[in-house]
């Protein structure tokens, strides 16, 4: 059985169990954007229900031009007026440059990819990054709460950063 076969077995089972259709705006108004690591669950992380926040999880949570529409959405149509950003310890993202991923790519293609990996040494300065780039966007209305996180997937605590 394939691992596309196990889901849709195990949505078997949570479609048996579900309770309905969830209302469309999100219940806290919190917008969250975090890394798109298996090792992040937000919701769990959070204490948030189903139907609680909307959940935008990109590669290592970067602020792209895609999560800025999502942020222009969730707060001009869905109510949303606060933002979480949340990166992560011990990220993959740390381990390479740009440069070199860009050259190995490169090297086996033939083609230099047009856009940059966005790796980063450090995952607190690299959410001081968002924490800039959110606030400074025209696109985006309510800003007055956004608020960046590091979490430890050691023990599943968040340290804010400021």
């Amino acid at each position: 059985m394939s691992v596309t076969e196990e889901f849709l077995a195990h949505n078997e089972v949570y479609a048996s169990t579900f309770d309905g259709l969830l209302p469309l705006p999100p219940a806290r108004g919190t917008a969250v954007v975090a890394c798109m690591d298996a090792r992040l669950n937000p919701y769990g992380i959070l204490g948030l229900a189903q139907g609680g926040r909307a959940c935008h999880q990109e590669r290592r949570g970067v602020v792209t031009e895609d999560v800025v529409r999502s942020l222009a959405i969730s707060q001009r149509l869905l109510g949303e007026r606060e933002i979480a950003l949340i990166h992560h310890t011990d990220c993959g993202m740390v381990t390479f440059s740009d440069d070199a991923f860009r050259q190995g790519i490169e090297k086996e293609t033939g083609i230099r990819p047009p856009w940059s990996a966005e790796a980063f040494p450090d995952a607190a300065d690299d959410v001081r990054q968002p924490l800039r780039r959110v606030p400074s966007s025209p696109f985006i209305p309510h800003t007055g709460q956004v608020r960046g996180f590091v979490f430890d997937v050691a023990t599943g605590r968040l340290d804010e950063v400021v």
